[in-house]
């Protein structure tokens, strides 16, 4: 069973996934799994999923990591806190990563790290578009240093990509926060977010025992940081298909006619955004 965050009320785990893991009584986001945001964002039967086998090692010998990983594994349903492959988004090819929450809450190891360098150097390659649904509760303290080591990797690996001349977009998710926060999730040359989400790195209680002062309201949710030109855009999950496959097509400078008519990239930037606001 699982719990509003909004009404409260208790619902059916599955059901709730099925309707895009959205509150049936107020809207609310649940937290969405990888596969089934995945199926709800490509085209059907498009998604071809790379580097599923990798796994971790437990570098450090930490006491009940790997129990801990075989339990998450049987829970979430994903062998790892991220997803990685290719698909087609109303046609449009495009690489893909899916970070998911619900294991050991999308926390960045050396598994995580590997597999989104990976996803990167294969966008690169094929000269594809690169879409990043972020998720993640920080750096996995059962593998000390070489998790904060794939804050490093990743940004390396991005910026090799970006180096091509080929579109990264990130999507932040609740929560974003941490080590993902600090590296690739805030490096999108297009950076959007779904309502409510919590974007931060350090949480809220440890920011306001370090400065000493008292925090505005709100001040790590997406709203708040849209205001402040943070993000790009804040999108409703049921519209994020349409946006995402909007922006691809304005990079790819084909697709729809109204891309062809567009003069600017701020008239087109513009008009997307208008549609899905």
């Amino acid at each position: 069973m699982l719990r509003c965050s909004g009404c409260r009320r208790e619902m059916v785990a599955d059901i709730v996934h099925a309707a895009d893991s959205i509150c049936p009584y107020c809207g609310a986001l649940f937290r969405q799994p990888a596969y089934r945001r995945i199926e709800s964002i490509v085209d059907s039967g498009s998604f071809i999923e790379i580097e599923r086998d990798v796994e971790c090692r437990d570098p450090l010998s930490f006491p009940g990591y790997r129990t801990k990983i075989e339990s998450e594994r049987s829970k979430s349903k994903v062998q790892e806190g991220v997803v990685v492959g290719k698909a087609t988004i109303k046609g449009l090819r495009t690489a893909i990563a899916v970070m998911d929450s619900y294991f050991m809450m999308g926390s960045m190891g050396t598994v995580v790290g590997e597999k989104i360098v990976l996803i990167t150097e294969f966008a690169t390659l094929n000269r594809l578009p690169l879409i990043i649904f972020c998720a993640s509760g920080g750096a996995r303290m059962q593998e000390g240093v070489l998790s904060l080591l794939q804050m490093s990797r990743t940004t390396i690996a991005l910026a090799r990509h970006s180096a091509q001349r080929l579109l990264h977009i990130n999507v932040l998710t609740h929560p974003t926060t941490g080590g993902v926060t600090a590296s690739f999730a805030m490096q999108g040359d297009i950076t959007l977010a779904e309502p409510g989400a919590l974007i931060g790195f350090a949480g809220p209680r440890v920011i306001q025992q370090t400065v000493g002062d008292k925090l505005p309201e709100g001040f790590q949710t997406a709203e708040y940081l849209y205001e402040r030109g943070l993000i790009d855009r804040i999108v409703e999950r049921r519209d994020m298909r349409d946006t995402l496959a909007a922006l691809l097509a304005l990079h790819a400078g084909s697709g729809a006619d109204e891309v062809r008519h567009k003069t600017t990239l701020k008239d087109w930037y513009d008009d997307v955004f208008k549609r899905n606001s």
